[in-house]
C-alpha cells in the first residue's frame, strides 16, 4: 500500500510529492515518514551567508584598491615625465664623458622606488596602461644603471690610475735607490715570520689601563741612550694622556724599577697632550698625535719643547672618526706613529681617500727645530678593517684579529714601489684579546705590542 504525502514550502511555493509504503492495520494505514528531508537547510544557508558577506568585504576592498591606483597613475605619469627629462643632461653629460656620479646615483635610487610602487599598482590593476607605465619604468631604470656602471668604472679606473701614479711619484721624490742596502736584511724583502713573545710583562700601572704603547729608543744613529725603554699609558679614560715613564735598561724596566717621568702637557686636555694609543722615541723626541687635532707633536725630552706639524690630505681622520677596528675599535687609535730604518712615518685616514690608510714620511728639521712631511702614499686598505698597523724598511704592515689569543698580519704595502700584498699569513701570539698598538724598533728588530694592559715583544725574521 502506498501513501502519497504533498508537503508544501512556503518559502519557495514549491510543492514537492513523496511516495511512502504503509500497511493496513485495523482499518487504517500506517507508514513511517522521515520529515528531515523537508527541514529548512539553516547550517547550508549560513555558510553561504557567509561566503557571500565575504565575497562582498573584498570586493569593496578591490574597488578601493583600484579607486586609489587610478588616482596615483596620473601623479606616477608626471615623476615619469619628470625623471626622463631630468635624466636627459646626464646621457648628454655621460655622451661627453662628463658625469655628476653623486647625483646620478640619487636618481636611480629615485627610479627604484619608482619601480616599486610601480610593480604594485600594476598587480592590483593589470591593465594596458598600468603595464605601459610597468616597462617605461623598467627601461629608465636599466638605462640609469647602465651609465651609473659604466660611469662607476670609468672613475674607479681613473682613480685608481692616478693613486698609482702619485704613490710612484712620491717613492722617487727623496728616497733613495739603495736605501735597503743601508740594512742588509731589509733586501731580503718582507718579514717570513714573527716568533713568539719574548718579552710579556704587566705595564707600571696596573692591567685596568689597556691603552697606549711602549718601546725602545727608535734612532739607529741616535747620540742619546739606545738603551732606553719608556711607556706611554693613557691614564684619562684609555683615550688621553700626558707623561711618559723612561728606564735607562732593559734591566729598570722589567723591574719596573729607577724610572722617570716626564710630562710633556700641563694636563691630559691640553692641546700638546696626547690623543689615542700610540707614540714613538726617536733620538731626543718623543712623536704622538696630537689632542683633537689633525697634527703630529714633538715633545723635546732636553728642552720639554713641543713642535706640532699637520699631516696632509683631505678630512684626516681624528677624534675615533677612522680608528683601528676589524674586530672591536680601539677608541681613538686615529692616527698611528712609527718608525723604521728609514726614518718616521704616520699612519692614518682620510676622507678623500674614502677611510683608506695613508702613509707619510716625517722627518725632524734640527737646523729650524720643525717636523715636516716630505711625501705621502695612498693605500686601499680601508683602515677600519685592520686591528692595527707598523713599518718595517719602508713597508707598511696591517693586522687583523683572528681570535682572543692571535692575530695575524695580512697586508703589507711598500712605499718603494707602491705594490701592495694582502697574501699575508703571519700569526701574532698574545695574551689578551685587543691590541692597543704595534710598533716596530730597527735597532734589534723587535716588534713591540701593548695588549690591553700586557706588554709584549716580538723578534722580527727576513
Amino acid at each position: 500500500m502506498m501513501l502519497l504525502l504533498f508537503p508544501l514550502l512556503f518559502s519557495t511555493v514549491q510543492i514537492w510529492a513523496y511516495h511512502v509504503p504503509g500497511q493496513k492495520k485495523s482499518d487504517s494505514c500506517q507508514c513511517d515518514v522521515n520529515t528531515t528531508i523537508w527541514s529548512f537547510p539553516a547550517l547550508r544557508y549560513e555558510a553561504v551567508l557567509q561566503q557571500v558577506e565575504t565575497c562582498e568585504k573584498s570586493l569593496h576592498g578591490l574597488q578601493g584598491q583600484v579607486l586609489v591606483s587610478g588616482q596615483r597613475l596620473p601623479g606616477i605619469q608626471l615623476q615619469i615625465s619628470n625623471l626622463t627629462a631630468r635624466l636627459e643632461p646626464y646621457q648628454y653629460l655621460h655622451d661627453r664623458g662628463l658625469y655628476t656620479a653623486l647625483s646620478l646615483r640619487l636618481l636611480g635610487q629615485e627610479l627604484s622606488q619608482l619601480e616599486t610602487d610601480v610593480t604594485v599598482v600594476h598587480s592590483q590593476l593589470n591593465n594596458a596602461q598600468s603595464q605601459k607605465l610597468h616597462k617605461e619604468v623598467g627601461k629608465l631604470h636599466k638605462d640609469v644603471l647602465k651609465m651609473q656602471t659604466s660611469d662607476t668604472v670609468n672613475m674607479k679606473t681613473v682613480k685608481e690610475k692616478l693613486r698609482y701614479l702619485k704613490n710612484n711619484v712620491e717613492s722617487c721624490k727623496s728616497i733613495p735607490k739603495d736605501f735597503r742596502g743601508q740594512n742588509k736584511y731589509c733586501m731580503k724583502g718582507l718579514i717570513t715570520n714573527i716568533s713568539d713573545p719574548i718579552t710579556t710583562k704587566i705595564n707600571p700601572y696596573d692591567k685596568n689601563h689597556i691603552s697606549g704603547s711602549w718601546g725602545k729608543q727608535a734612532q739607529m744613529d741616535s747620540g742619546s741612550d739606545t738603551e732606553t725603554y719608556w711607556v706611554q699609558t693613557l691614564t684619562s679614560s684609555n683615550i688621553y694622556g700626558n707623561i711618559v715613564r723612561l728606564y735607562q735598561t732593559y734591566k729598570d724596566f722589567m723591574r719596573s724599577a729607577n724610572h722617570r717621568d716626564a710630562t710633556f702637557s700641563s694636563s691630559v686636555t691640553a692641546p700638546t697632550a696626547i690623543e689615542g694609543p700610540s707614540a714613538v722615541l726617536y733620538g731626543d723626541g718623543l712623536y704622538y698625535h696630537c689632542y683633537r687635532s689633525a697634527d703630529i707633536c714633538r715633545y723635546d725630552l732636553k728642552t720639554n719643547e713641543v713642535k706640532r706639524v699637520t699631516l696632509p690630505g683631505t678630512g684626516v681622520g681624528f677624534n675615533n672618526k677612522f680608528p683601528y677596528c676589524y674586530y672591536e675599535c680601539r677608541s681613538n687609535s686615529d692616527v698611528d706613529v712609527e718608525a723604521d730604518e728609514t726614518g718616521l712615518w704616520a699612519l692614518y685616514a682620510t676622507v678623500g681617500n674614502h677611510g683608506n690608510l695613508v702613509v707619510s714620511k716625517l722627518f725632524w728639521d734640527d737646523n729650524s727645530k720643525t717636523i715636516n712631511v716630505s711625501q705621502t702614499w695612498e693605500t686601499r686598505l680601508f683602515k677600519k678593517a685592520a686591528t692595527n698597523a707598523f713599518m718595517v724598511c719602508g713597508v707598511m704592515y696591517a693586522t687583523r684579529y683572528v681570535d682572543e689569543y692571535r692575530e695575524e698580519v695580512f697586508y703589507a704595502f711598500d712605499t718603494a714601489t707602491g705594490k701592495e700584498d694582502n697574501s699575508l699569513a703571519l700569526p701574532l701570539e698574545k695574551v689578551a684579546k685587543g691590541v692597543a698598538s704595534l710598533s716596530y724598533n730597527p735597532v734589534n728588530r723587535q716588534i713591540y705590542m701593548y695588549n690591553d694592559g700586557y706588554l709584549l715583544a716580538y723578534q722580527a725574521y727576513f
